[in-house]
């Protein structure tokens, strides 16, 4: 695969803006048939996209946090599945450029800019919690480990090149094995049934006797022994596609109105536009959705400024403002797509016009994680100055 190297800020917002484009006209036929897009992950392979957060050094564009935000903003107002497939792949390449050594970066980052892409295979069914990590690496002999276990909502593992497979090694430390998805003991299954975000393909990956050399393997349990970014990242992305889904929902609702909608008949108004109580409903929807995109700025403002220099406080500036964002962004997300239909009216609801898609995708997103132990570590930081802890997932 070639993929063209995208040089700066500018050009990854401007490219990003235009694959938007032609990813909306199919977004809801894709989800109402489940047709995997696999033909849309390679345009945005080809685009350069995949590659923006390598370093300069090692010939990438290494976009900050503030344009990454956006990009994931504006492919998930126009695809909320199709922007949450790369969401690992970012993570994960953060991963190789704060834990890889100078080979693996070489290498890696080689990859990426010629358009290959990651997935994933972090979460398991049936452990004690979501960090009740059970998939092994067995050392053998000549320093290369036997990778087993079983992954579930393996988002993008099926459309990947590599998988990156969050494992304990014999010290029960943390790891990552980024594992060729043709290797040998490795196999992803479609199984996912959710009710949104249909076509992300979040199944299963089983790992039997998978052999993994030995620098495939990275220590991400050194990532959390000082001050990181790694949370802060990771949630800003489901931040902006949850921030996506709800301007893409707001704008569905308008332009439903405007072109498909009756006025109701005490309003006086000619046109449903012209209603005055659907502008005022329209007014206080705004509001959440435009405070969304203000808190997403903000918070990849403050996740650039600790990557600048990075300490414990401005770490734990970036993950509490990210926290924040993440709280809003949801609540937005599932309250603006649920009142599409309320402002729209009956006919919004016909399941042929999938305008229920929205919807569908903010209640499947958000139920990534809790945002009320986000609300939680926001009030002990506010409260007593208390930082967040550094478990990666805020």
């Amino acid at each position: 695969m070639t993929a063209h190297v995208i040089a700066d800020d500018a050009e990854a917002l401007a490219v990003a803006a235009s694959l938007a484009g032609e990813f909306r006209a199919g977004a809801s036929a894709r989800d109402a048939e489940r047709r995997l897009p696999r033909a849309e992950l390679d345009r945005l392979s080809a685009s350069g996209l995949l590659a923006v957060t390598v370093p300069a050094e090692h010939g990438g564009a290494d976009v900050g946090a503030a344009t990454l935000a956006e990009i994931f903003r504006l492919l998930g107002a126009a695809d909320a599945s199709l922007a949450q497939i790369p969401q690992s792949h970012f993570v994960y390449a953060n991963v190789i450029r704060r834990q890889g050594t100078e080979e693996q970066r070489k290498f890696f980052f080689a990859e990426l800019l010629a358009g290959r892409r990651f997935g994933n295979a972090q979460s398991e069914a049936g452990t004690r919690h979501v960090q009740d990590i059970r998939t092994r690496l067995h050392p053998r002999p000549d320093g290369s480990y036997r990778l087993d276990g079983v992954k579930h909502y393996s988002t993008g593992a099926l459309f990947a090149d590599w998988i990156p497979v969050l494992a304990r090694a014999e010290d029960d430390k943390l790891h990552v094995a980024y594992v060729p998805q043709d290797a040998p003991g490795v196999t992803v299954i479609d199984d996912w049934d959710g009710l949104g975000q249909r076509t992300t393909a979040s199944g299963t990956v089983r790992l039997e006797g998978v052999e993994i050399p030995a620098d495939r393997v990275l220590p991400h349990h050194l990532t959390f022994e000082g001050p990181q970014l790694h949370g802060a990242v990771a949630q800003l992305l489901h931040a902006a596609i949850d921030t996506g889904i709800a301007g893409g929902a707001l704008a569905e609702a308008a332009e439903f109105v405007r072109t498909k909608s009756r006025p109701w008949f005490e309003s006086g108004a000619d046109t449903a536009a012209e209603d005055p109580l659907l502008i005022q409903r329209f007014g206080e929807l705004a509001l959440p959705v435009r405070a969304s995109e203000a808190l997403l700025r903000e918070a990849a403002r403050a996740v650039d400024t600790a990557r600048a220099d990075l300490t414990d406080d401005s770490a734990a500036e970036a993950s509490v403002a990210v926290a924040v964002a993440k709280v809003q962004a949801a609540q937005a997300a599932v309250g603006v797509a649920g009142a599409l239909f309320e402002v729209s009216g009956t006919r919004s609801a016909l399941n042929s016009l999938n305008l229920h898609r929205y919807w569908r995708d903010a209640r499947t997103h958000t139920l990534h994680d809790p945002t009320r132990w986000k609300i939680q570590h926001i009030g002990r930081y506010v409260l007593n100055g208390t930082r967040p802890p550094r478990h990666g997932l805020l």
